[in-house]
């Protein structure tokens, strides 16, 4: 068995005893050089916080309040430690979300999840996550050349060109979301273009159910997951051992992650459902007690791969109405914006749904009257503000549910 370092196989007592003794210089470093947390942490010891009881104290910075924090501190909220003009590259998600990277290699630590997936030096990856602003396409593209991989960086979109580049320069590994995967390896037998050289895939983004996984594995390729998020780069990751895959993701060595009740900073227990909070041990950007939205739980015992770090199921929805479609969150705020633009409509909500392989979104929209034309100008609004397709339907005063929700996931799971 192979591992990307000696950290994946320590002791998970030393593993625990290092984790906490790097705690107070995290903090210390968040206090003194990032405004935001020295006031978030005001008060605040950091040579105290050196066990998983203290950091429990201390308050949880939720990503669905960074649109109003960037928005008050331009341009990042005064959490990270060093000046923009410092980072390597500037980036804005959906919402809008902005996040640095800065100028060293495997910022995002990605390389590790990559090895675990068997990709390994001199390998040709094809890496189809968005690079348009988004940190997405850097996350992995980052790690695999800390690997020592080539990278064509293929984006998303215009899949004929795409399964062209992967005919002619014959990449093993795979990366991005897997529907886009799904999507090139049947554009590329629509075309007769082969696409037989890839054999390996890391994914991430949107939901794997296994008769997705089952049938990539039938058409060659082995498709392993990580979850990462565009602000704490990987949180954890698959293993290319039989026995472990489809039994949760391994945490990763650069984080303390939590798993507390949904609206409150409390940790649970053991296998009870929470939402992942995460401290990250990364000085440009030192994340305390970031609270991700997702939820999931950890998983008792160690992965069959011989990796010794805590399980946790992957992901398992949103514990706030934040939700993530075709591998790019959209936001409460954003549906907010869509009827700003439209004072027509009198009340709106997002509906997520799954149709066959792919997310599918629809607005439905409370109206008086139904204006002509409406509909479509509602079309083009969602999809400039949420950056994809969405459909839009209109209905009477009192149709939508009276539950308080502006995006609902509708979408289930095998």
């Amino acid at each position: 068995m192979e591992y990307f370092d000696g950290l994946e196989t320590r002791d998970p007592e030393m593993r625990e005893a290092a984790l906490m003794a790097a705690l107070p210089e995290v903090l210390a470093q968040a206090k003194a050089k990032a405004p935001g947390f020295a006031r978030i942490l005001e008060g605040v010891d950091p040579a105290a916080v050196n066990s998983r009881a203290a950091l429990a104290q201390l308050p949880v910075t939720r990503k669905s309040a960074l649109i109003e924090l960037q928005r008050k501190s331009p341009p990042l909220g005064g959490l990270a430690a060093l000046p923009p003009g410092a980072a390597a590259q500037l980036y804005a998600s959906p919402g809008p979300i902005f996040e640095l990277e800065a100028a060293r290699g495997d910022y995002w630590r990605a390389a590790r999840a990559l090895y675990a997936a068997g990709f390994r030096k001199g390998d040709v990856v094809h890496n189809a996550f968005s690079y348009h602003l988004s940190p997405g396409g850097w996350i992995l593209h980052s790690g695999a050349r800390a690997l020592g991989c080539a990278v064509i960086p293929a984006g998303v979109g215009n899949s004929e060109q795409q399964v062209q580049a992967i005919d002619q320069l014959r990449p093993g590994g795979y990366t991005g979301t897997p529907d886009f995967l799904k999507v090139l390896l049947d554009k590329a037998m629509e075309l007769e273009l082969d696409a037989g050289s890839l054999t390996k895939a890391l994914v991430g983004g949107a939901a794997l159910p296994p008769s997705l996984r089952q049938e990539f594995w039938e058409r060659g390729v082995a498709v392993l997951q990580c979850y990462a998020t565009a602000d704490l780069g990987l949180v954890a990751y698959e293993t290319a051992v039989e026995e472990a895959v489809g039994e949760g993701m391994i945490l990763d060595e650069g984080i303390v992650a939590e798993i507390v009740r949904p609206g409150s900073g409390e940790p649970v227990g053991e296998g009870e459902v929470g939402e992942i909070v995460v401290t990250t041990l990364t000085p440009e950007y030192p994340l305390v007690r970031f609270g991700t939205g997702d939820l999931s739980a950890v998983l008792p015992g160690q992965s069959a791969c011989g990796r010794t770090n805590t399980r946790i199921r992957g992901w398992m929805g949103r514990a706030d109405q934040t939700t993530k479609v075709k591998g790019l969150f959209v936001h409460p705020e954003q549906v907010a914006e869509v009827q700003r633009r439209h004072p027509e409509l009198l009340r709106a909500r997002l509906e997520v749904e799954r149709e066959g392989q792919n997310d599918v979104m629809t607005l439905r929209c409370e109206v008086e009257t139904a204006a002509e034309g409406l509909a479509g100008a509602v079309r083009e609004t969602l999809t400039e503000v949420c950056k994809m397709k969405g459909e839009v339907t209109l209905c009477a005063p009192g149709e939508l549910p009276n539950d308080g929700k502006v995006i609902a996931d509708l979408r289930s799971y095998e």
